[in-house]
Formats: structure tokens, C-alpha cells, sequence
């Protein structure tokens, strides 16, 4: 992987796959950049340059403190000067929130794909203090308390499944990015509901929802797009429940950016 340097010195680790224009992937929770190779080679067999990132505090990527959320659009900023000083960008999850507030702050995307972002718009809000409840228990190395947590209060998971989880395989991938969900759940408390900045955005953006996908993010996504008139709301079939369908999603980028 290759690192940019981001305004306070962190290195932000990414990954370029194919030629053609950049489209930069924001992960969302618990994700690495690895989470969007098979979206960056769909990119990339449709004539486009996939860019994975390592979010800050995740995989190859520096962790200098204290964070906050302007940080990490600092770090997107950095590594779209390094693939060629613009971008269009694709966020999943928090990483759609955090591309949104990026652009908001006057990073140089050209255009936005927003996949499902879990805005709240005042409804279901997680507890003021989760993020630093999450801090404690990744200071005392309770770092898989810290994961289920988060995946309770956070993201809104049942028991039962957060359960199943913990018993799988899957698990011992996620603790190492603990630090993470305290950041992810900083910036989802920072900008729960989008600012007027963040509806106002002056450049194109595009709102992709799974069908099926969890209520809670068709509202959020339908809110969106009323509180952004110029965006365009977008169901991609094939996307279920929470995930990003590589052919589908890319069929959809392909035709706003090419305009076919």
C-alpha cells in the first residue's frame, strides 16, 4: 500500500487498482480498505481507478491524537491529492457520513456516492456519552467489550446476533479496530443529523440504497434526499441488507460519471 501524509502528520495508508479516473472508497465500521477491494476491481474493469483507504486508527494507517472528525476529512483530503487532486468519492455507512461532512469542508470531491449513511435526524440517537464509555473500555483493554458495545448501542444489533458474532471467526478481526468505533461514533454524534453545510454541498451527489435494507436506513436515506433537492436517490437491487453489490453499484457510478 501506498501512505499519504495528512495535515497533522498521520500516514494514511491506500491502494489505487486500474487507470482511469479515481473514485475514492470510504469504509464504514469495522472496515479496512481490503473490506473494498472487490469494488476498486469492478471500478477498475469499468475503466475507473478504485482507491481503498485505511481509515485513520485501521489496518496500515497512523493514529496521531486527539481525533475529531475534521481530522479524518483532513485524511481524506490527503489522499485525494495524492491520487491526482480530485475525486469522486463513494462512502458506505459512517464512511458516507464522513465523506459528506468532508465535502462539506471543502474537500475537493467532484462527486459524491452516498451508500446508506446512518443518519438519525433526531430519532433513535445513541446515548450523549457512548463515545467516551467506548474510550474507557479500550483504555482498560477491554477492547472486545468495547466492539459488542458498539455494536449494541451504536449500530443497534440484537443480542442474539451480537452473540452469534462473538463466537465466530469473524470476531477476532474486529477487535484490533476497537479505537475505531470510538471515532466512528464521534463523528456519527457530531453530525447525527446533517448540517446545513453538509445539504448544501455544491456538486453532484448521488444517494444509493440496497433493496431489501434496514428500515432505519431508508429513513435516513429518504431524508436525505428531501433535505438535498439537487441529489439523487438511487436503489440498487442488488445491495442487500447493509451491503454493496460491486456490478451494481458500479453500473450505477458508471452512468452519472460517463453519463451513459
Amino acid at each position: 500500500m501506498e501512505h499519504a501524509t495528512s495535515a497533522d502528520g498521520t500516514a494514511i495508508a491506500y491502494q489505487e487498482v486500474g487507470d482511469g479516473p479515481p473514485v475514492v472508497i470510504v469504509g464504514g465500521a469495522f472496515s479496512t480498505a481490503q473490506a473494498g477491494d472487490a469494488l476498486a476491481a469492478a471500478l477498475a474493469d469499468a475503466g475507473f481507478r478504485g482507491v481503498t483507504v485505511d481509515r485513520r486508527g485501521r489496518g496500515e494507517s497512523g493514529d496521531t491524537r486527539p481525533y475529531a472528525p475534521e481530522r479524518e476529512a483532513e485524511d481524506l483530503a490527503a489522499v485525494i491529492e495524492a491520487v491526482g487532486g480530485g475525486a469522486s468519492v463513494l462512502g458506505h455507512s459512517s464512511g458516507a457520513v464522513l465523506a459528506l461532512f468532508a465535502a462539506s469542508q471543502g474537500v475537493p470531491v467532484t462527486h459524491l456516492f452516498l451508500s446508506e449513511p446512518p443518519f438519525h435526524f433526531g430519532e433513535g440517537e445513541p446515548a450523549a456519552d457512548l463515545p467516551e464509555r467506548l474510550q474507557a473500555l479500550v483504555d482498560t483493554g477491554e477492547t472486545a467489550e468495547a466492539v459488542t458495545t458498539f455494536q449494541r448501542e451504536g449500530v443497534g444489533l440484537p443480542d442474539a446476533l451480537i452473540a452469534q458474532i462473538r463466537e465466530s471467526p469473524l470476531f477476532d478481526s474486529l477487535v484490533p479496530l476497537a479505537q475505531s468505533v470510538v471515532y466512528d461514533a464521534l463523528l456519527t454524534r457530531q453530525v447525527s443529523t446533517p448540517t446545513e453545510a453538509m445539504t448544501r454541498v455544491d456538486l453532484p451527489v448521488t444517494i444509493f440504497r440496497g433493496e431489501p435494507t434496514f428500515p432505519v436506513l431508508v429513513r435516513s436515506t429518504d431524508l436525505l434526499a428531501a433535505a438535498m433537492p439537487g441529489a439523487e436517490l438511487v436503489v440498487v437491487p442488488e445491495s442487500h441488507d447493509h451491503s454493496v453489490d460491486p456490478a451494481g453499484t458500479v453500473r450505477e457510478i458508471e452512468r452519472r460519471l460517463r453519463g451513459d
